[in-house]
């Protein structure tokens, strides 16, 4: 369980994610910090601390800084870490999370007074109005829809020309991941699906999602791209596909394991 409002001694060992605006510190050499707290030489002393878990034998700690700047050069999005190991890419998305967890709920958001974390979780909590907050999670899905040997791909609005990837689309209230699936896929291009195989999960720091991802079957319907939301998508023969996300997305991955199970 994360731990927060952590006191450490200047030799306490660890992984460091020091954490200002979103972004995350790497040393000199482009490297996540090892080793012991005092050696960060940090400039201003954490607003929080917190343990995040452990890394085989090595404890892993979110440092909280608000200090200024100097070199943006070596402040990096969590993205970085997509093509490092699954472990680290996770520990990058709870740090990010948690960071911005604890910045965002500093006032309350029924009442305006101000939060206090609870002793015993990760929680913010009102002792006017007795509102309680958790750190958000947002789910969304991911669908790869199959038809024959063609899978369908589309561009949204927020990607460049020539790239695609499956379909997305965020929970709604009261809704299971399933109905979510059909219904996104109905709204952005118009088409029914079936037969909806779970493959996977994956966090999603941007800026807190936990991605889930599906394989469907297609059913019937002609592609209409909904406005201001998909700007192309198409049928794509999976021996002869666009420019798709990298395998180390939940994205890339289904539109692996689709290929993999055509045998391409």
């Amino acid at each position: 369980m994360i731990k927060h409002s952590i006191s450490l001694r200047p030799n306490q060992q660890g992984l460091w994610f020091v954490i200002n605006r979103g972004r995350i510190w790497l040393n000199a050499v482009g490297q996540l910090p090892q080793g012991e707290y005092g050696s960060l030489n940090l400039s201003a002393e954490p607003e929080q601390i917190c343990w995040l878990g452990r890394r085989g034998a090595e404890e892993v700690y979110l440092l909280i800084n608000h200090d200024h700047i100097a070199n943006e050069d070596e402040w990096v999005s969590a993205r970085e870490f997509l093509n490092m190991e699954e472990e680290l890419f996770q520990f990058a998305a709870r740090a990010v999370q948690v960071a911005l967890f604890l910045q965002t709920h500093r006032f309350c958001g029924q009442c305006g007074s101000a939060m206090a974390l609870v002793n015993w979780e990760l929680a913010a909590l009102c002792n006017k109005c007795g509102h309680r907050c958790y750190p958000r999670i947002a789910p969304c899905v991911l669908v790869g829809i199959v038809k024959d040997d063609k899978i369908l791909l589309a561009r949204s609005s927020r990607h460049r020309i020539g790239f695609f990837s499956i379909l997305a689309g965020f929970v709604e209230s009261a809704e299971t991941l399933e109905q979510a699936a059909i219904r996104e896929v109905k709204e952005e291009v118009g088409v029914d699906i079936t037969n909806l195989q779970y493959v996977g999960s994956q966090p999603w720091p941007f800026p807190h999602s936990l991605m889930t991802g599906f394989i469907a079957d297609y059913v019937a319907g002609d592609i209409v791209c909904q406005p201001q939301e998909i700007e192309e998508a198409d049928w794509f023969a999976l021996d002869d596909l666009p420019e798709v996300p990298p395998l180390q997305t939940l994205s890339g991955q289904i539109i692996a394991q689709i290929k993999q199970r055509a045998g391409k």
